[in-house]
């Protein structure tokens, strides 16, 4: 789908982001050329889509970021597609599945988003001083508490998708969702992607098998809904570099939930 018919079938529609942790920190650096779903966002308003970054302090719960998330799309009465990263794929979906929500959307994509869990996050848990320190930067930061991370945890999110699953299964089955996960080599040439190697290599000694050197792939397919698997690093997906087209990944995302059946 071209961007002049993906304009048309998104006229009417809200397209709410929803960045995963400290995206709000990136975005901000944009001035120093750091990229976090700005290309995304600059290209959704270029074609004139009603656009919207929701406002997340990212290091709060998922469970409190997901009432945000469903106030927004209360504020308005045209319906609404989620686009999640990380762990905002994680509270977009806990706010569809407040009931009425997913009746006020037309589609969901979540882009590597740890539906079952990190075990990087699990790592950083086990190391109390880490962890304190993360606690310490997200409150000074006014980024929430910090105890977000605990809900990145494979215990965590394993136990949630447990206790989900119908609903899940529901909402896959009724609202257009769509999963993206991205896959790294272990060996490259690409510095920016060279920066998560250490971790996917780590990951898959851990039996995490593929990764993007945060998520596995595993974690970041929803089960019932359509799954794309990219190459890259965890970035790779929402932010411009060599090799890397965030514009053209959503172009195909979108295109994908809003075709027909």
């Amino acid at each position: 789908m071209d961007d002049a018919a993906l304009a048309r079938h998104l006229s009417g529609t809200r397209v709410l982001l929803c960045y995963g942790l400290l995206g709000e920190v990136i975005a901000g650096l944009a001035p120093v050329g750091m990229d976090y779903m700005g290309g995304q966002l600059a290209w959704l308003t270029g074609l004139g889509v009603a656009v919207q970054v929701v406002k997340l302090p990212t290091a709060a719960p998922v469970g409190v970021n997901a009432g945000r998330i469903a106030a927004a799309i209360l504020s308005d009465a045209r319906p609404a597609i989620l686009i999640g990263h990380s762990k905002g794929g994680l509270e977009a979906l806990a706010a569809l599945l407040v009931p009425g929500m997913a009746a006020r959307c037309h589609g969901f994509i979540a882009l590597q988003s740890p539906f079952f869990g990190s075990p990087v996050a699990d790592l950083l848990l086990a190391r109390r001083p880490v962890l304190m320190a993360v606690h310490h930067l997200a409150r000074l930061s006014r980024l929430g508490t910090g105890r977000g991370l605990r809900d990145l945890t494979t215990p965590t999110r394993q136990a949630w998708m447990r206790a989900h699953a119908p609903q899940v299964a529901a909402l896959a089955a009724g609202l257009p969702v769509l999963t993206l996960a991205s896959e790294l080599s272990p060996e490259g040439s690409d510095w920016r992607d060279g920066l998560y190697r250490p971790l996917t290599r780590w990951m898959r000694a851990q039996g995490a098998g593929p990764n993007d050197g945060l998520v596995p792939v595993a974690s970041a397919l929803l089960p019932g809904a359509r799954q794309v698997v990219l190459p890259g690093c965890h970035r790779a997906l929402v932010a411009r570099g060599p090799g890397r087209d965030p514009v053209g990944v959503l172009r195909m995302a979108l295109g994908l939930i809003l075709a027909p059946a």
